[in-house]
Parts: C-alpha cells; structure tokens; sequence
C-alpha cells in the first residue's frame, strides 16, 4: 500500500496506525525539512563569510600557488600546527603567512597535497637582476605578502610579510633602510588586550612621508593576509610570548633575523636598543597591489 501524507493523517484520525509507526515517519520528516529549510546545519563545517574572526585563508591567490596542489582545511577545537603537521608545521605555517597564535579554531587555511612541495617554498626568483650591484638589497611583493633579501643579486633568505590593508596600504617604490630600532613601539595603536602600545620589536624604518608618517619593516601578529596599517609585519612568536603568553616555546623569528641581516653584525653587536640612524643602509623595493581575495571559497 502507497502511504503519503494524507494517508496517515486519514489512519491516524480512524485509529489504524501504530503511534510507533507514527513517530518515525515523522521523524524522518522533520529531518528532511531540516536539511531543505537549513542545509548549513548538516554541512561539513567552514569558516564564516560574515565573521572575519574566522578567517578562509583559502580564498586568497597567490599567483605562486598556481603549480601547487592543496586542499583546504577548517581548523577544529582540537586542532593544532603541530598536531596536525608534526616537525612540518613550520612549512605549513610559512605557507599560509601565518603564525600559531592565529591558527585558532574556526578559520581554514591551505594544506598541500604532498608537503614535498613547500618544504622550500619561496615566491621570490633565485636572481634578481636590479639588485646584482648591492652587498645588500630587499624586495617585498606586496601581491606574493613575501620579501626578499639578496646579496648581489642572488636570494639569501625569504620570508612571509604581511602588508597594510586597503585603505592603509605599503607604499611601492624604491626606498632605502635609514633606521633602526630593536624596541620600537607603535604611537597610535594597541595590542589586541588594549592595555600597552602595540609591539614593533626589530623594527627597521625605511620612509618618513610628507605627512611625517613613518613607515617600518618590523615584527607583529602573522594572521595569514595583509593586516596592517602601512607598515611591513614579519613573524616574531618571541614577542608574541613576551605580550600574550602564547606560543609556550617561541620559534618563528624572522624580524630579528632580517633587523640583524639589514644593520650587520657589528652594529648588532652594539645595539642598546634605542633608535638609530642607519648609515648607508640597503635598497627597499616594494611592488605589486593587494593580493586578490575571492567572493567564495576556490574549491
């Protein structure tokens, strides 16, 4: 016998079917209204378009990604880099642009199909031809959020660096490092506890605009895409253990290995602390526009 909706409601009202019977088709009712009406209740999880606290790193091309393979993953309250990634968190993390304190439960970020692939992972050219006459010579690709240092020419060393938002954006053109200050702090904005100005440990100044707006290359939070408000951030979990308590065992220090690379040894040897003229400090090129940020997750 074919049993549909006004078939019950008719057995029902003349007593011919089971009240066992009963529940279960209703049940099995109110789960199919409920997928119908609120699909999103039985989805898999996923970062929140509306929310930014849960952030899709996945949306965000990088044209070096192009060749890569990866997947992306919605991190989850037991998650962690290293739990999920063992001795080659460190990879992914560079990967991403982003530090452990913000691979926190809730955002998705970008995991490669064979970690082989990033092991090494740099956006920037092995040689760069503008820069084969300079000891010492920076590049920062603003569309890439990575930077550069070479030594006449050839890539010494990379790193992710997070840029400034739109709105506050890294001015592009060719600068020069004219200062520098291993203590700094920012004079218009706190930390995110709001109770001391925030961090800009290694700092190194390399613009002062006609407004008398100084720009820095310095350490600060690493949340996987440009975050800033004009200046250059590079990772440092050093300060971030220093200012939040987190990580326990602080060991991304970009900004302090670029500060001691731009000065030299002997004026690392000396610093005190305290800002400094540089004297005859190296180039600073920055191009390239904000990188693209996609209306939807890309896969």
């Amino acid at each position: 016998m074919k049993w549909d909706f006004t078939t019950v409601l008719g057995r029902l009202t003349s007593g011919l079917v089971p009240h066992r019977i009963l529940s279960v088709m209703l049940g099995v009712a109110i789960i199919a209204a409920a997928a119908v009406v609120a699909p999103k209740s039985t989805a898999d999880p996923a970062a929140s378009p509306e929310d930014r606290a849960q952030e899709d790193l996945s949306r965000y091309e990088y044209p070096s990604l192009e060749g890569t393979r990866w997947r992306a993953h919605f991190v989850r309250p037991h998650d962690s880099l290293e739990r999920l990634f063992g001795k080659d968190w460190v990879a992914v993390a560079r990967f991403n642009r982003m530090d452990r304190r913000h691979a926190y439960p809730g955002m998705t970020i970008k995991i490669p199909e064979n970690m082989e692939d990033i092991r090494n992972y740099t956006p920037m050219a092995a040689t760069y031809e503008k820069a084969r006459k300079h000891k010492k010579y920076i590049l920062l690709n603003i569309t890439e959020q990575w930077l550069g240092a070479y030594r006449y020419g050839r890539l010494v060393f990379s790193m992710p660096a997070a840029s400034g938002i739109e709105g506050h954006l890294v001015p592009t053109g060719l600068f020069r490092a004219e200062a520098y200050h291993r203590r700094h702090t920012s004079s218009l904005y706190k930390t995110a506890k709001g109770n001391a100005q925030y961090p800009m440990d290694y700092a190194i100044r390399f613009l002062i605009d006609k407004e008398q707006v100084s720009y820095w290359i310095h350490a600060r939070d690493m949340p996987g895409r440009p975050a800033s408000h004009g200046c250059v951030g590079l990772f440092d979990e050093g300060m971030q253990h220093r200012v939040y308590g987190v990580p326990d065992k602080p060991v991304l220090d970009d900004a302090k290995k670029f500060y001691a690379w731009i000065i030299g040894e002997e004026l690392y040897a000396e610093d005190d602390g305290t800002q400094r003229l540089l004297p005859d400090g190296p180039p600073i090129e920055i191009v390239g526009e904000l990188p693209k940020r996609l209306p939807r997750p890309p896969r």
